[in-house]
């Protein structure tokens, strides 16, 4: 069953906009988008707003299996095609005829394949593994993947005329960060699921300052992310009444942890002491450069994550965000 697709953002309605277009039309399409941003349930939306709805919709993730495997897994093979075939094997093309036939992860496909699937593509045809019969095959392939495609093409790391075929259109998704819109209500729709799923009489509802951790977030692992951080968050505060406060963004994260302690401690002091000072200053310039040297410290520190550069400096996100737009540090974004 396709799950729900939620946003009202410009940039989210305007790809429901485009797959409704690309429904109709029997061409491949190539959806990418960043790991956690719904590729799957974009391609579940393409196939069941097309002709092919009633069809089967079959899926396989390339990144799952090896060479040899995913050969057989999407053209099937044939009895005794190699060691431990006992039997015919019906690939995925052929269990998807009529239908659709969803790759994900398409970069991580061996070059064979993807020369496999070019013929299909053109030609309509393929044979199984070990066997020498042509096999028609009517499927609607969608694709999709994380990966720059046309600069694996230019390296030769994936074929660049099945990256032409595939290239009919392109869905391009946004990635969390820019659909802030869709933060909060994303974020409301999977707590009073998560409150249903244990037995939670209502939803509280979230405090202004989780709000805005929740909008300030990188969330670099977009909507997936966003489900795990707002389920954790709704059983860790149980039966409470007051709305949640606590978000833990990094399960792995904790406070004892001594590399975090060392951080902490290496960002204390300033490198040039006051008592080498020689007056008079200009002290406006002299604190712009105490805190750009401050911030650039913490942020080494923090290997370049925000977040935690901010909580090294014992500021919130807004407030370390504040500073480096004050003296235009984009190089440290």
């Amino acid at each position: 069953m396709q799950q729900n697709l939620i946003g009202q953002s410009p940039a989210f309605l305007s790809v429901l906009d485009k797959v409704s277009k690309l429904a109709a039309i029997e061409r491949p399409v190539l959806i990418i988008g960043e790991r956690g941003t719904g590729k799957e349930l974009i391609a579940q939306r393409l196939h069941y707003l097309s002709a092919r709805w009633d069809q089967p919709l079959i899926s396989l993730n390339c990144a799952t299996l090896s060479e040899g495997l995913i050969d057989s897994e999407l053209f099937g093979h044939e009895s005794g095609a190699f060691t431990g075939a006992r039997g015919q094997h019906k690939g995925r093309f052929e269990r998807a005829e009529g239908g659709s036939l969803f790759l994900d992860e398409l970069a991580t496909s061996p070059l064979l394949v993807q020369e496999k699937l070019l013929r299909v593509i053109e030609y309509g045809e393929y044979e199984r593994v070990g066997g020498d019969k042509l096999m028609s095959a009517n499927v609607r392939l969608i694709c999709a993947t994380n990966a720059n495609l046309p600069e694996m093409a230019s390296q030769g790391e994936f074929r660049a005329d099945l990256l032409d075929r595939l290239a009919f259109d392109v869905i391009q998704l946004p990635p969390l960060r820019h659909r802030t819109e869709d933060i909060l209500l994303l974020a409301e729709h999977y707590a009073i699921r998560m409150c249903r799923e244990i037995g939670l009489e209502y939803f509280a509802g979230f405090s202004l300052s989780a709000q805005n951790a929740l909008l300030s977030y990188h969330w670099p692992g977009n909507v997936r992310e966003l489900k795990n951080v707002i389920e954790r968050a709704v059983y860790q505060h149980g039966q409470q009444q007051t709305p949640i406060e606590i978000l833990q963004f990094n399960p792995f994260e904790v406070e004892w942890h001594p590399d975090k302690q060392t951080q902490q401690q290496e960002v204390e002091q300033p490198k040039q002491p006051l008592s080498k000072l020689e007056f008079p200053i200009d002290y406006k310039t002299w604190q712009a450069e105490q805190d750009i040297e401050l911030l650039t410290h913490a942020m080494q520190q923090a290997k370049f994550n925000q977040r935690k550069a901010a909580e090294l400096l014992g500021l919130s996100y807004h407030q370390f965000r504040g500073m480096i737009r004050k003296y235009q540090l984009t190089n440290l974004s």
